[in-house]
């Protein structure tokens, strides 16, 4: 794992949350996009070389939506990049964490993504990223 790619945090309503988080960092989201296949809509901020990911629900199923019913508002996951997410995934597994798939998905912000099971994580969602080259 070369960095914290970005920390995520659940939110219940984007549009008011990115109000709250320009004010905080004093800019404007750089990207807004939906992952249709995990039923939620991002906004990315920087911060320095800090990125913070903001994460509302599309559906009631999604992963956000539980999450929030659950724990409410708050830190969901932190990310970490990785060169090759699939060598990562395998060295992981050996190393006796669960994973939450089996196989990257493409997830926001152009990255192939996936997670490892928090109770293997000390209660902590863990995100591997690795950017998708054109």
């Amino acid at each position: 794992m070369r960095k914290i790619e970005h920390i995520g945090i659940a939110v219940k309503n984007l549009e008011s949350s990115n109000l709250l988080f320009e004010k905080l960092f004093g800019a404007a989201a750089y990207k807004q996009e939906e992952v249709i296949s995990e039923g939620v809509k991002t906004s990315f901020f920087m911060n320095g070389p800090n990125k913070i990911e903001l994460l509302e629900a599309t559906n009631q199923e999604s992963p956000i939506a539980k999450f929030i019913e659950k724990k409410g508002e708050g830190i969901h996951h932190v990310a970490f990049e990785v060169k090759d997410i699939v060598a990562e995934m395998e060295r992981l597994k050996k190393e006796g964490f669960i994973l939450l798939n089996e196989i990257p998905k493409k997830g926001a912000d152009n990255k192939l993504v996936a997670f490892l099971h928090p109770k293997t994580t000390n209660g902590v969602l863990i995100e591997l990223c690795q950017e998708i080259e054109e």
